[in-house]
């Protein structure tokens, strides 16, 4: 437990740069921000969190039955995590390159307290990135003398706070400067620093 706990601080940082990245759980918490309000938005974000929680059970339950006692698949779950996190640095690098278009702000639409909830729950659970982040990446931050299915349980639930604390920062932004945060050099800033900041997680995985 304590060697869980001391690995937390670099699986926060991890997490908050993977949550910043911006995707399509981010691209959905803006547009609802800007076309619905921010109580859309939040409810969408909770959709987000239950879809986090929903990966990482999944992970837990067919993980702990197949890794506890391996060395090999340990091995294989941290290189594997690396990987991940090279490629969605990289894939955040390149996405520099192109230029971000703007949001739809001339729907009308509305949403049900359900159909922004449904949303947020929706773009998670086929976010393919969510998927690959709880199977091979979270595994990756539990020691072999803490239960697999515990620790994947207790660091999901770390991600969904951070990235709900996230989605929460990103409504108030939208809602004080909803101009400002359109503007295609923000957001390009915020791509740079989050591959950055990725990939040197990457690199401090592998050399540990």
């Amino acid at each position: 437990m304590s060697q869980l706990l001391s690995n937390l601080p670099s699986f926060a940082l991890a997490t908050l740069l993977l949550v910043m990245v911006p995707g399509q759980g981010v691209a959905m918490v803006l547009r609802q921000s800007i076309m619905g309000g921010s109580s859309a938005a939040f409810l969408s974000s909770l959709g987000n969190c239950l879809g986090i929680v929903v990966w990482s059970v999944s992970s837990a339950i067919g993980l702990s039955a197949i890794f506890t006692r391996s060395e090999t698949a340990y091995s294989i779950l941290k290189w594997s995590g690396v990987l991940f996190l090279v490629f969605i640095s990289l894939q955040t690098f390149f996405s520099l390159r192109k230029e971000y278009g703007k949001f739809d702000l001339e729907s009308t639409t509305t949403f049900s307290a359900w159909e922004s909830f449904r949303l947020g729950l929706v773009t998670n659970l086929t976010n393919a990135k969510a998927a690959v982040y709880a199977v091979a990446f979270i595994p990756s931050f539990i020691p072999k003398e803490t239960s697999l299915g515990f620790g994947i349980i207790a660091l999901g639930t770390v991600w969904a706070l951070i990235s709900i604390t996230w989605n929460i920062g990103l409504i108030w932004t939208v809602k004080k400067s909803a101009i400002y945060i359109q503007k295609t050099s923000v957001r390009r800033s915020l791509t740079a620093i989050s591959a950055i900041g990725i990939l040197g997680i990457a690199i401090a995985l592998a050399l540990s």
